[in-house]
């Protein structure tokens, strides 16, 4: 699976995320708890999330079929539950 830091996603990208695949509606950078660099994501889905910038994020292709939990880091199919 590719994978791309949080320091550097863009509108558009597709990350897995609690179990589903979110669409990546725009970011900011913000301090983190203990002062170092944090990426605040919009997703188009609604809400948002905060990562620290190096976090790894799995990233989907986003010509792939619509967000959704069908295989995304996980998810209970892809857990095998």
């Amino acid at each position: 699976m590719p994978t791309k830091l949080a320091a550097l996603l863009v509108p558009g990208d597709v990350i897995g995320y609690r179990g589903e695949w979110r669409t990546v509606r725009e970011t900011a950078g913000a301090r983190g708890p203990m002062g170092g660099l944090a990426v605040v994501v919009t997703w188009a889905e609604g809400d948002s999330a905060r990562f620290p910038a190096g976090d790894e994020l799995v990233v989907r292709d986003s010509a792939a079929p619509p967000t959704g939990t069908q295989d995304a880091p996980g998810s209970p199919a892809r857990l095998g539950t």
